[in-house]
């Protein structure tokens, strides 16, 4: 049946209520329209500071590579220190709260994890430029990704036994890192293109290593269809997309492809549009799905298998990143894709 899930941000800053956050979360999400599944996610709130910021989380998952705060974000470091206990706090007290809240759950639980090259492009080398940039850099990341993960995961079923635990590796930087777009840190030339081969190759420890612990895998791309390929074949049990409005025959042929392979399709939507007669546009939500998806020819029975996913805006970048918007929009979000998830249905099986 068509799900809901999140990205896994939510607004709350130093001193915010991570309880009251993951309840609230898995609440809302087991009140959702009949027909709907609800997938609920481990919170993160990045606005409590540094360490609580998807890159510091993810880097602070890397065994044998240590990590601190540089004037231009996350680096490598020689040792452990402060930054990265405080991140590896936060994280704890993210567990925490998530054993409290869903004691006795059983389902789906969606972990939210930065993606190898989106981390090796957003990490900085201990003395140099990104993790990018080095090539043995990077296979040590991925190696060390893939391992961190991997006790990731163990140490949520640990929490919540009754978890069928999804992966969702963000990585929307994967179609920039293969174009050769993104600056060096001089910033007056940019960093060698990444041959596709090259992709999958860094892709597929990780996603591996997470369906050895026993979890399945979703890789979110962004809008950029160059991305989904390399997720694709590097094994991943469903592909994240953040369609834009209009239609965009290149990328629709992308996802009939990538669905006729039996991958699954996780699309991020924006807040619907509100007018103060008729209420929230929840019509052009599904529409942004729905439309193109006939269009292009898939069956409309692929509809029941496809997850929505609410897209917090971030305001900021690196450390400082901070979700915009209060907890309430945060849950009328959700609530509003529970509604567009029983459209969605519906036109399923119409």
């Amino acid at each position: 049946m068509t799900a809901v899930s999140g990205l896994g941000p939510w607004p709350g800053g130093e001193g915010a209520d991570v309880l009251e956050a993951q309840l609230t979360v898995l609440g809302d999400l087991a009140a959702l329209p009949t027909g709907v599944r609800g997938v609920p996610f481990l919170v993160q709130l990045p606005g409590r500071g540094p360490g609580a910021d998807t890159t510091g989380r993810a880097a602070a998952l890397l065994p044998g590579l240590p990590v601190e705060l540089g004037p231009h974000g996350w680096k490598l470091a020689d040792h452990a220190g402060a930054d990265e206990r405080r991140a590896d706090a936060f994280r704890r007290e993210d567990l925490e709260a998530l054993a409290i809240a869903a004691a006795g759950y059983a389902g789906p639980l969606a972990l939210a994890v930065r993606g190898p090259w989106t981390l090796a492009a957003e990490l900085y080398l201990a003395r140099g430029d990104r993790v990018l940039s080095d090539r043995g850099a990077v296979r040590d990341l991925v190696e060390a990704l893939a391992a961190g993960v991997a006790d990731h995961v163990a140490e949520v079923r640990r929490q919540v036994p009754g978890a069928d635990v999804v992966v969702q590796l963000d990585d929307p930087l994967l179609a920039q890192v293969g174009a050769g777009v993104l600056p060096t840190f001089s910033g007056y030339a940019r960093l060698r293109a990444v041959p596709g081969p090259d992709l999958v190759d860094g892709l597929r420890p990780v996603l591996d290593a997470v369906r050895g612990a026993g979890a399945t895998t979703v890789v979110h791309v962004g809008a950029a269809r160059a991305g989904v390929a390399p997720a694709v074949l590097a094994g991943a049990d469903a592909v994240g997309l953040a369609p834009g409005g209009g239609w965009d025959e290149p990328l629709w042929e992308t996802v009939a492809r990538t669905v006729e392979r039996g991958v699954g399709l996780w699309f991020a939507l924006p807040p619907a549009r509100v007018s103060q007669c008729a209420g929230p546009a929840l019509g052009e939500l599904a529409d942004l799905v729905g439309v193109p998806w006939r269009r292009i020819g898939l069956p409309a029975a692929g509809l029941d298998n496809v997850t929505l996913l609410g897209a917090p805006r971030d305001v900021g970048a690196g450390p400082g990143r901070t979700v915009a918007g209060a907890p309430d929009e945060h849950r009328a979000l959700l609530a509003n894709l529970g509604r567009v998830a029983e459209v969605l249905a519906e036109r399923a099986h119409a």
